[in-house]
Formats: C-alpha cells, sequence, structure tokens
C-alpha cells in the first residue's frame, strides 16, 4: 500500500532521527510478530508430532496385547502339525518382519516431517528485505 503525497510531504518534512526512530519501533513491532508467529507455528507442529507419536505408543501397545493372543493361538493350531519350536518359530519369524515394516514406516514418516516454521522463515525474509528497503 502506497502512502499518499500528503503524508509522503510530512515524512519529508519530519527530522531524520524521528524517521530512524520510528524505524527502530516499526522494526522492532514487525519482529516481535515475526516471532510470535514463529511460537505459535512451532507449537501447532509439536502438538501434531505428539499426538502421533502418543497414537502410534498407544496403538502399538494395544497391538502387541492382540498380537500375543493371536500368536499363541496361531502356534497352539500349528503345534497339531508340527512340533511346538517350529510352529512357534514360524509365527515369531513373521510377527518380527510385520513389526520391523511397520516400525520403519512410522520413523520414515517422522524423519520427512518438516518441523522448520517455513512461513515465519518466509515472512522474516520479506521483513529484512523490507527493512533494506526502508534504509536505502
Amino acid at each position: 500500500m502506497q502512502p499518499r503525497m500528503n503524508e509522503v510531504r510530512r515524512m519529508e518534512e519530519r527530522p531524520l532521527g524521528e524517521l530512524l526512530a520510528d524505524l527502530v519501533n516499526e522494526t522492532t513491532t514487525l519482529v516481535k510478530n515475526e516471532v510470535a508467529l514463529a511460537k505459535v507455528e512451532l507449537t501447532q507442529k509439536a502438538t501434531k508430532v505428539g499426538t502421533n507419536i502418543g497414537s502410534l505408543l498407544i496403538g502399538g501397545a494395544i497391538g502387541y496385547a492382540a498380537l500375543l493372543a493371536i500368536g499363541a493361538a496361531v502356534i497352539l493350531l500349528l503345534d497339531r502339525v508340527m512340533p511346538a519350536w517350529l510352529a512357534a518359530l514360524i509365527v515369531g519369524v513373521i510377527v518380527g518382519v510385520v513389526a520391523w515394516l511397520l516400525v520403519n514406516k512410522a520413523i520414515t514418516t517422522l524423519r520427512t516431517m518438516e518441523l522448520k516454521p517455513q512461513e515465519s522463515v518466509e515472512s522474516l525474509k520479506e521483513d529484512a528485505q523490507w527493512i533494506k528497503d526502508q534504509i536505502s
């Protein structure tokens, strides 16, 4: 938004010290607002990560209990056609592979999450350019 002609004249008539003081005050306010934005953005991202980790832990615990019961049932069923140790080994290997796949997927997803407050970084870059423009 461009200042009106009267405002430009008033700025030209103001002493340099007053203009610099205004620039410092506006820059301070701008930086405070950017920091507040970054805090909000980081809080939102941290909340999302925390919620997903909590869900992962709770789901994992419940799934583990279910898996123990199902694994025992499968071992007892396979025990009818093979030795119990072999039935337990087969079930254990299958469960271990599935667990590895699930944990690996969750870790990969968490690693790829962008935690940088992108909006704040972009806004700070724009602010730095605005300050440079004001000074020159």
